[in-house]
C-alpha cells in the first residue's frame, strides 16, 4: 500500500511542479492566438470550454488502454508501479504536452505534418503512412474487442451484427462537426471512466485487499526469460505511461483550446489522469488475485483476457453499480477511442492533400476507404492485430520524442528532457524487434542489446544532423 500511495502522490504533485515546469520551458502564452480563433470552420476548429475539452482529450488517449494494458503489465509485478509513475510524468506526460504544444503552434495541423517540419520531408511521408496505418488499426481493434464483449454479454446479438453498429456509429462520429457527437457523448463517459477509477480506489484504500510492496525489481511472469521485463513491459504498458497513439489525438483538441495557457491542463494533465487510472487497475489487479502470480494464473485460465478481470474486479468490488461502470469501461471507451482513431486518420489524409473539410462531400469520400480498410481488418485475427498494434504505437511515440528534441535544440531550450526519453524508448523498440518471436525472434539477448543500443545512438546522430541543417528556431 505504502508503494502505491507514494506512487499517486508522486502524479498528482507532478502536474503542478514538473507539468509547470514544461510550461514555462514551452513558453505558454495567452496573448497568442489559437487555432480555433484564426481557423474556426464549424467542423474541426471550433472553440469548446476547457473541462469539456480535457474529459474529451482523456477519453481520446484512455480507450482500454490504462485498464487493459495495466493488467497486464500487473503480471510483471510492483516493477509495474515504477513504469506507470516515472513513464507517465518525465515521458508520456512530458510527451502529451509538448507535442501538443508543437501541434497547437502548427496551426493545429495533424502529426506528420508537424514532425515533417523537425525531421523532414523523407520523415513526413514515412509518418504519414505510418499514422493512417496505426490509426486505422487502432479503429480496427476497437471495433472487434466492444463488438466481441457486446456478443458475450448479449449472445442473441451476432458479434458480426454489432460490428456493423459501431462501424456506422464511428462513420457519423467521425464525418460530423466536432460538437455533434463527440462534443456532447465523450464528456458523459470520461465522467464515468474517472468515477470507476474514484470507486476502485477507495476500495484499495479502505485496505479490503493487500496491495503487494515494491520491494524486489523480480519478474513474476511465469517464463522470466520468455517475457523480460526490459523490453516486453514498456512495451505492454504504453497508455499509462507513454503512448504515441496520444500525439495522433492531439489535433483533434489542438484546434479546440481557446488558449495556450490551458493546454497544461488538457494534455499534461489528461495524461497524469490516465497514468492515475492505470495505477490503480495495476494495483487492484494485484490486490484482488493476490498478488501478480496469481493474476497471471487468473488471467492465464481466461486466455489471457483482461476484459473478464475488467467484469469480475467491478462486480465484485463495487457491487451494481461496478457492473454499468465495467460496461462503460470495457465497452464504451475503447468505442471512444476508435472514432476518433478514424477521425484522425480523416484530418490527415486531408493535411495531406489539402483538402477543406467544411463540405460533407469530401468528408464522406475520405471515409469510405478508410473504413473499408477497417472493415477488412476486422476479418484478421484479433491477437494478431493486437500484437501489431502495441509496438507500431510506441514506434510512433519514438518519432515524436525526437521531433521534441529537434524543436527544443533549435528553440536552444532543455534538450534532456526530451533526449533521454527518445533514446530510451528507441533502445526498447529496437531490442524488442530482435528478441520478439513476432519479428526477429534472436535468441541472444546480449547481443541484441548491443545491436539496439547502436542503433539508438544512429538515430541521435541522424536527427542531430537533420536539426544542425536547419535555420533559425520554429513554433
Amino acid at each position: 500500500m505504502i508503494t502505491f500511495i507514494i506512487c499517486l502522490a508522486l502524479l498528482v504533485a507532478a502536474y503542478f511542479t514538473y507539468g509547470k515546469y514544461l510550461e514555462k520551458l514551452a513558453g505558454a502564452d495567452d496573448s497568442n492566438p489559437t487555432p480555433c480563433e484564426r481557423l474556426a470552420d464549424g467542423v474541426d476548429y471550433m472553440p469548446l470550454p476547457r473541462w469539456r475539452v480535457f474529459l474529451i482529450q482523456l477519453l481520446n488517449i484512455a480507450g482500454t488502454g490504462p485498464i487493459f494494458g495495466a493488467i497486464l503489465g500487473a503480471c510483471f509485478g510492483p516493477v509495474a508501479f515504477l513504469w506507470i509513475t516515472l513513464g507517465g510524468i518525465f515521458f508520456g506526460a512530458m510527451h502529451d504536452y509538448l507535442s501538443g504544444m508543437l501541434i497547437l503552434r502548427h496551426d493545429g495541423k495533424s502529426l506528420p505534418e508537424v514532425i515533417g517540419e523537425y525531421l523532414g520531408i523523407g520523415a513526413r511521408s514515412v509518418v504519414r503512412v505510418f499514422s493512417i496505418g496505426l490509426l486505422i488499426l487502432v479503429g480496427s481493434v476497437f471495433i472487434l474487442s466492444p463488438a466481441a464483449l457486446l456478443g458475450t454479454m448479449i449472445p442473441s446479438v451476432a458479434q458480426s451484427v454489432w460490428v456493423w453498429l459501431i462501424l456506422a456509429y464511428y462513420m457519423l462520429a467521425t464525418m460530423l462537426p466536432v460538437d455533434k457527437v463527440i462534443g456532447k457523448l465523450y464528456p458523459v463517459f470520461g465522467i464515468a471512466l474517472i468515477c470507476m477509477a474514484a470507486g476502485l480506489l477507495v476500495v484499495i484504500l479502505s485496505g479490503a485487499y493487500e496491495v503487494p510492496e515494491l520491494t524486489t525489481l523480480r519478474n513474476f511472469q511465469p517464463d522470466p526469460e520468455k517475457l523480460p521485463v526490459i523490453p516486453t513491459l514498456f512495451i505492454t504498458i504504453a497508455c499509462g505511461a507513454i503512448s504515441g497513439f496520444h500525439a495522433t489525438q492531439s489535433p483533434l483538441m489542438a484546434r479546440c483550446v481557446t488558449s495556450e495557457k490551458k493546454c497544461r491542463s488538457v494534455f499534461y494533465g489528461s495524461m497524469i489522469s490516465e497514468s492515475i487510472i492505470a495505477l490503480i487497475w495495476a494495483a487492484i489487479a494485484m490486490a484482488f488475485f493476490q498478488g501478480p502470480s496469481g493474476l497471471g494464473q487468473a488471467l492465464a485460465e481466461h486466455e489471457g483476457n483482461a476484459a473478464w478481470a475488467v467484469d469480475v474486479i467491478s462486480r465484485t468490488t463495487l457491487g451494481k453499480v461496478g457492473a454499468v461502470l465495467a460496461l462503460l469501461g470495457v465497452v464504451a471507451a475503447p468505442i471512444t477511442s476508435g472514432d476518433t482513431a478514424f477521425r484522425s486518420a480523416r484530418l490527415i489524409i486531408a493535411d495531406i492533400f489539402s483538402l477543406d473539410q467544411r463540405p460533407l462531400l469530401k468528408r464522406f469520400m475520405i471515409c469510405i476507404p478508410i473504413f473499408a480498410i477497417g472493415y477488412g481488418i476486422t476479418l484478421v485475427d484479433f491477437d494478431v492485430v493486437w500484437r501489431y498494434f502495441a509496438w507500431s504505437n510506441q514506434a510512433l511515440a519514438c518519432a515524436v520524442l525526437w521531433t521534441i528534441f529537434a524543436w527544443l535544440y533549435l528553440q536552444k531550450k532543455n534538450v534532456w528532457i526530451a533526449l533521454v526519453p527518445a533514446l530510451f524508448m528507441t533502445f526498447i523498440e529496437v531490442y524488442y524487434v530482435f528478441i520478439s518471436p513476432q519479428f526477429i525472434g534472436f535468441e541472444d539477448h546480449a547481443v541484441s542489446a548491443v545491436c539496439a543500443g547502436a542503433l539508438s545512438l544512429a538515430a541521435l546522430w541522424a536527427v542531430s544532423r537533420r536539426v544542425a541543417t536547419m535555420r533559425g528556431p520554429r513554433a
